[in-house]
């Protein structure tokens, strides 16, 4: 279940970064015109221009210590053996002794008799005979009190 919603939690995160609105907006922005001022309303007051803030310090960062250049040593490797030449066998040429002739076999034509007419007996079966199906009763249920019964793989009730 956990890896089911973090499926989700991903799919969803990945389609709100995969949006492109910005662009479009960025283009309906510099393609319309700029609104005319509205009117003033004689109701409504002016309203209140905001505070200026006070300038907000440049933090300043100490510089970046600098890293030691760090040498690899040299490695020398051992030199490669040599690996030794594999001579495989020559498979000598062998003559083999032509096909014999295969007998050309003549397969005889027969004809076959004519397919005697079968025929098939109409049956007609008897009607079925209706099957009276018994009602029955059960016997009501007996009660079973709810109390100090014990349920399976439940600890057993504390002694009083």
């Amino acid at each position: 279940m956990a890896s089911n919603a973090s499926l989700l939690a991903m799919i969803m995160a990945y389609t709100l970064l995969a949006g492109h609105t910005c662009h479009g907006a960025r283009n309906l922005a510099d393609t319309t015109p700029a609104a005319a001022p509205a009117a003033s309303v004689p109701s409504l007051p002016a309203a209140p221009t905001l505070p200026t803030l006070p300038p907000v310090p440049a933090a300043t960062l100490p510089p970046v210590p600098a890293m030691p250049a760090v040498t690899v040593p040299q490695a020398t490797l051992p030199p490669m053996p040599s690996v030794p030449a594999v001579t495989v066998p020559t498979v000598p040429q062998v003559t083999l002794p032509p096909m014999p002739a295969v007998p050309a076999v003549t397969v005889p034509t027969v004809t076959l008799p004519p397919m005697p007419n079968i025929v098939v007996p109409t049956v007609t079966l008897p009607p079925m005979p209706s099957i009276v199906v018994p009602k029955v009763t059960l016997p009501p249920m007996p009660f079973i009190p709810n109390v100090n019964v014990p349920m399976p793989f439940l600890a057993p009730p504390p002694s009083a």
